[in-house]
């Protein structure tokens, strides 16, 4: 069987790879990062020109029809250059919206703004008690308590979904942002995001659906998530591998050290198990595959444990010159750690995972 990108996928690659060199070159992302980062309107605005953020919208609705390997395609890239834009968390948005049948929130968060679209963001929790959600009255009208985990964008977002707690479990709400306010945007180690807490105080929601909503966005978090680590991981593989080449010590390069070999190699294996489990749960989440959300926390708990691996290996290949501002690592392994949480850790996952297997076996159904 042919596991590889098909034709327009990699056209695809080759067009975001494009975009992002010519919009998100180092000295471009650091132009943004040392103002105190945030977002590249420019490149947010360009990557809206060519229609991404609709990317999984039908097109019958003004979208291109694509799914989340192609998600995942255009994640990779951004994950490669460490671009400063809300791609994910507005595509996670947009899916959650129109799938929640608030379409009118959903076309607001893609409305032209002046210096570029709308966005949108999501604020789960880790814990499901971190916000409640309470029905009000009669007429379906909800309002929300709590506050969940950090969430990226919220300070610029138009709109956020929430997950919350209800009487009858989890659910899936949208809070319209420009009505109620957004929150304030609170300093974190990755300057190539920014971050918001959402206090949420008798706040009201739109309810988008319930635990199978859930389910879904936990997923594609997840595995879009998955999907930036990998594309930063491979660049940094790149960066340590053409480092060792360059840097010599003892009149010879570092990279002809037995030591500095096994963990280039080792980078490498880490590397490539990430992509393979990150386009398998993209491919198992478009085709709507039963293996979805076992896929899916897979991905997620070798991405995070193997991104860790990865960008602590690259620090040791290039050693002093790896601890500096001036260097590049630096960007990429604060970003990684915010994904490496974002939607799940590991262990969070090997928990979710170790219950969707028992629920497959107390069934009678095999595991593999």
């Amino acid at each position: 069987m042919d596991f590889d990108l098909n034709e327009d996928q990699v056209a695809l690659r080759e067009g975001a790879r494009d975009l992002l060199e010519g919009l998100a070159s180092p000295a471009q992302v650091r132009v943004v990062v040392e103002a105190g980062g945030g977002i590249d309107a420019r490149l947010w605005s360009a990557m809206a020109a060519q229609g991404w953020p609709a990317v999984m919208r039908a097109e019958s609705t003004d979208g291109l029809g694509m799914g989340p390997v192609e998600v995942a395609v255009l994640l990779e890239e951004i994950g490669r250059v460490g671009a400063p834009a809300p791609f994910a968390s507005t595509v996670l948005a947009i899916d959650a919206l129109d799938g929640g049948g608030a379409t009118d929130l959903a076309d607001r968060v893609l409305v032209d703004v002046g210096v570029g679209p709308a966005l949108g963001c999501v604020a789960w929790s880790r814990d499901p008690s971190a916000v409640r959600a309470e029905a009000t009255g009669g007429s379906g009208s909800w309002m929300l308590h709590g506050r969940p985990d950090p969430a990226p964008y919220a300070p610029s977002a138009s709109v956020a979904v929430v997950t919350a707690a209800t009487d009858d479990g989890p659910a899936l709400f949208a809070i319209d942002l420009a009505a109620v306010g957004r929150p304030e945007r609170e300093s974190a180690m990755d300057r190539t995001r920014e971050l918001g807490w959402i206090h949420l105080d008798t706040t009201p929601a739109v309810r988008l659906g319930g635990a199978d909503a859930v389910d879904r966005l936990v997923d594609l978090g997840a595995v879009f998530a998955c999907a930036e680590m990998l594309g930063g991981a491979n660049r940094v593989l790149e960066l340590a591998v053409d480092y060792a080449k360059d840097r010599v010590q003892f009149g010879r390069p570092v990279g002809s050290f037995q030591a500095v070999k096994h963990r280039c190699a080792d980078m490498l294996v880490d590397v490539e198990g990430m992509r393979s489990s990150t386009y398998w749960a993209a491919w198992c989440l478009g085709a709507g595959d039963r293996e979805s959300s076992i896929a899916a926390s897979t991905a997620k708990i070798w991405c995070a444990d193997a991104s860790k691996r990865v960008m602590a290996s690259a620090l040791q290949v290039h050693g002093g010159i790896g601890f500096t501002w001036e260097h590049d690592l630096h960007l990429f392994m604060k970003r990684a750690q915010l994904d490496q949480l974002s939607f799940g850790d590991a262990p969070f996952h090997r928990d979710r995972l170790a219950s969707l297997l028992r629920t497959r076996v107390e069934a009678g159904e095999g595991v593999l």
